[in-house]
């Protein structure tokens, strides 16, 4: 088990958390969720040791083990995949560790003889015989082959690094598991792979994630983080949603009927306080009125943008025609012979196991690539917005405020107006005067949005939309992508944002594997599973 006493942090003045008392208990699943800037990833490293807190305490029952997903993905460069893996398991480690260099010794003595029977007793009552083939195991899970166990880390790609800190990670059977967004760079494979995995582990799980599939697939608990306290809820994230949203709700109502009841005693003293008849009355209702309490609802730490596409005219019929694109980059075939038609409100999600794949294809659609052979072709009534996998072209000069970066892309040039869109998008005040190159990852995300929304495409191309968001944002853009009226091409991670908005997959592995209409979960049983 782990739990905090009274923990405090304060960065630049401002107190992250406050007094923080929690506890994760063994068997359960937490999931760890608040705004972005709210701590999630500080607490953590609180609770690994990594950060410390300015005050209060991390208690962990003696003798159990806390395994952290590291983001670090160059620590283990020098290393072997299978070794990278072991190492997950520290003590176990060093004593394997140990273990090879008293056998390597020359001069061998009873004293090292001693010494490696102790080792070995230990080594076998912490299960390293198994340790090899647990982590060939893990790996195989995750979709890193066996041919990969010697390799070096740094021989691997990114997402493949992704998968050996991850196996890492789980390797051991630890006690408490720390987990600080696991799924990303993750295939729908490996995904499907570590929510079963999670599942049946029975020990205790934090994780922080921004995929709300898998919170409500894995979790037992929710902990969230708001005002500087953390408190926990019982249910998956769907239950913790509609509960916090239903509260807000009764509360509202009840502060409601308070200031009406305020109101009406309030007018009623006002009456007939200079009438001595009613003086009694008056009276006893100035007492009411004190001991009346209107709770005002406190301003949550969430912020939900508006996220709304509307295109300026309707498509027709022809939208899109792709006929045996291929394309290669740095020797490599990333698209091979790729035919496809889009159809008038088509929603289509295109997946692989190759995010350069995706990419390519829609950097070709977007204008921005050309393909080696093949050809596309829009219909002449379409109009076409691109968001791309990597904006940072769009930001990095910093010569513009944001009023001034938006205005480039708005027929309205007036100020009021842009301040007022930037607003919906959460950029109030002094923030829509930031300059450009400040920005952080999720601000840049929000920023292309308001870019998209301004152009009244009636065809979407998103490369990653959900990326650096939070739940919350996830959520608007979610909302405004289902209510969009027009064509979109997509492609994301995030199961329920693919389950929700897209009406046909169209997988790609340099050649189009499948294209089907239906939804994603139907695909999943019919593919996958």
């Amino acid at each position: 088990m782990i739990s905090t006493d009274n923990i405090a942090l304060s960065f630049g003045g401002r107190k992250l958390f406050d007094e923080v008392n929690i506890k994760f208990t063994p068997g359960n699943c937490y999931g760890l969720i608040g705004a972005n800037g709210a701590g999630k990833s500080t607490f953590l490293k609180i609770l690994s040791g990594e950060v410390e807190a300015q005050s209060g305490t991390v208690n962990i029952t003696p003798g159990q083990r806390l395994s952290f997903l590291k983001q670090d993905h160059f620590s283990y460069d020098e290393f072997s995949v299978l070794k990278t893996v072991m190492m997950g398991n520290e003590k176990l480690f060093k004593i394997m560790q140990e273990k090879d260099e008293i056998y390597m010794k020359p001069d061998f003595t009873d004293e090292d003889g001693i010494r490696a029977s102790e080792l070995e007793t230990e080594f076998a009552e912490m299960n390293g015989w198994e340790a090899e083939s647990e982590a060939g195991q893990l790996l195989a899970g995750l979709g890193i082959p066996v041919s990969y166990n010697e390799r070096l880390v740094k021989e691997l790609n990114g997402g493949e690094k992704v998968k050996v800190l991850l196996a890492q990670a789980l390797f051991g059977n630890p006690d408490i598991l720390l987990l600080d967004e696991p799924t990303n760079h993750l295939d729908i494979k490996a995904i499907n792979w570590l929510e079963e995995f999670l599942l049946s582990f029975k020990n205790t799980v934090i994780v922080v994630s921004h995929d709300r599939h898998f919170l409500n697939k894995v979790c037992t608990h929710i902990a969230d983080i708001d005002f500087g306290k953390i408190t926990t809820y019982a249910g998956n994230y769907a239950f913790w949603r509609q509960a916090s949203e239903l509260a807000v709700k009764l509360r509202a109502a009840e502060n409601k009927k308070a200031e009406e009841k305020a109101s009406e005693l309030k007018s009623f003293i006002q009456r007939f306080s200079a009438n001595a008849s009613k003086s009694k009355q008056a009276t006893s209702r100035q007492k009411q009125l004190e001991k009346l309490k209107i709770v005002d609802l406190p301003v949550s730490s969430r912020k939900y943008a508006y996220v709304h596409f509307e295109p300026q005219r309707e498509a027709g019929k022809d939208i899109l025609t792709v006929d045996s694109i291929s394309k290669t980059i740095d020797g490599v075939k990333v698209l091979d012979n790729i035919s496809f038609t889009l159809q008038k409100g088509d929603k289509v999600v295109f997946i692989s196991n190759n995010d350069v794949a995706k990419t390519t294809l829609f950097q070709i659609l977007a204008g921005e690539l050309e393909p080696d052979s093949g050809e596309y072709k829009w219909g002449v009534t379409t109009t076409q917005s691109h968001f791309p996998n990597d904006n940072s072209s769009y930001f990095d000069s910093g010569e513009h405020t944001l009023v001034d970066w938006l205005r480039q892309y708005s027929t309205e040039k007036d100020e009021s107006f842009i301040r007022g869109f930037l607003g919906k998008m959460l950029f109030s005040g002094e923030e829509a005067l930031k300059r450009t190159n400040v920005l952080s990852g999720g601000e840049k995300v929000r920023c292309m949005l308001s870019k998209m929304m301004l152009s009244g495409a009636n065809v979407l191309i998103l490369d990653g939309p959900t990326n650096h968001l939070d739940l919350e944002s996830i959520s608007s853009v979610n909302d405004g992508l289902i209510r969009y009226k027009g064509t979109v091409l997509f492609a994301s991670h995030d199961h329920e944002f693919i389950q929700t908005v897209a009406n046909r997959i169209i997988e790609i592995d340099t050649k189009l594997v499948n294209d089907t209409y239906s939804t994603f979960d139907e695909y999943l049983t019919s593919n996958l599973l």
